[in-house]
């Protein structure tokens, strides 16, 4: 009997990385000479980081700085959903930025299809990850460069390579 292989595409991020990168951003907020008496505040909720600040040019620099340092800690800017930018009391700004986690169905029928599309792989949708399983090891890995190689609006990461 042959043996099968597979894996699981998912879209997560590592939380202790962005509480690092948050950490940064704050630092170098408060010690840049242009954002240091704007009173901006960056916290992280659950799902989700808000952002207040003076002025919308100071908010495009902090959200810059956040990418920037979360980048440098090895998560994709694609776990940031940037809504809309809301007035605050007193004339300031306000930004909530969700997180993305996990694949959505639409996505994973997406990323199914292309699978099913692009190689003699199966794959299946288990909850917010995608299973791959294929009877050869390269063909796993064809997979694995076709997804990486598709633009998608998340970030996808390929776990329990077995």
């Amino acid at each position: 009997m042959a043996s099968t292989y597979s894996f699981d595409v998912v879209s997560e991020y590592d939380r202790q990385e962005l509480v690092n990168a948050l950490d940064q951003a704050n630092r170098e907020i408060g010690s840049r000479y242009d954002l240091k008496d704007t009173k901006t505040e960056v916290e992280l909720a659950e799902e989700e980081i808000t952002i207040n600040t003076s002025s919308e040019f100071v908010l495009d620099s902090v959200v810059d700085i956040l990418q920037q340092k979360a980048l440098k800690r090895g998560l994709s800017i694609k776990i940031f959903d940037a809504q809309k930018v809301e007035s605050a009391s007193g004339g300031r700004v306000r930004q909530v930025i969700k997180l993305r986690k996990g694949l959505t169905q639409e996505l994973a029928k997406q990323v199914s299809k292309m699978v099913r599309d692009t190689s003699k792989a199966t794959a299946q949708i288990q909850g917010d990850a995608v299973r791959v399983v294929s009877k050869n090891r390269d063909e796993l890995q064809a997979v694995i460069q076709t997804l990486k190689a598709e633009d998608f609006p998340v970030a996808l990461q390929f776990t329990n390579y077995r």
